[in-house]
């Protein structure tokens, strides 16, 4: 899985997440993918940075004589704290609003999801809203085959 940090041409950041950079692609082509403020489908990648870990952050290194690192003290445990502006804040309660909704229109078929929506696709089962999971593969073919999937997000106190 991709994310990437997009902009809308009404300079509207936001995230989400590609099984790939051609899945990207196509559905930025098709306009599947859309700003989730102002529901414009003209969509470009933003800059992002790359987290990138380092493998000496637990040791400081001091030049003296003998040139041996010197090991830094024990770091505190870091906590997740955030800085929330008015649009974040919104944004986090659409999602938790979206949430909620697909819980409640929605039937939960668990693992059976890629079988039911399959199922259901071809026309035989009755066309209903489920809801369940799929791995990124499972989900990638079904989009392939034309199988209008959509990832349901977490909500933001499930990552905290």
């Amino acid at each position: 899985m991709i994310k990437y940090a997009l902009i809308c041409d009404a300079d509207h950041d936001f995230e989400s997440w590609f099984p790939d950079s051609a899945s990207y692609d196509k559905q930025v082509k098709r306009g599947l993918v859309t700003c989730p403020v102002c529901d414009s489908a003209k969509i470009s990648k933003a800059i992002m940075a790359p987290n990138v870990a380092r493998k000496d952050k637990d040791r400081v290194i001091v030049a003296d004589n003998d040139d041996a690192p010197t090991p830094a003290a024990p770091a505190q445990p870091a906590q997740n704290i955030a800085l929330l502006d008015e649009q974040q804040q919104q944004l986090r309660g659409m999602i938790r609003e979206l949430h909620e909704k697909i819980v409640a229109n929605t039937d939960d078929v668990g693992e059976n999801f890629p079988e039911e929506a399959r199922k259901m696709h071809d026309g035989e089962t009755p066309a209903r809203s489920i809801r369940g999971k799929a791995s990124f593969e499972e989900a990638r073919e079904l989009l392939e085959d034309g199988i209008p999937v959509l990832p349901i997000p977490d909500l933001p106190e499930e990552r905290n």
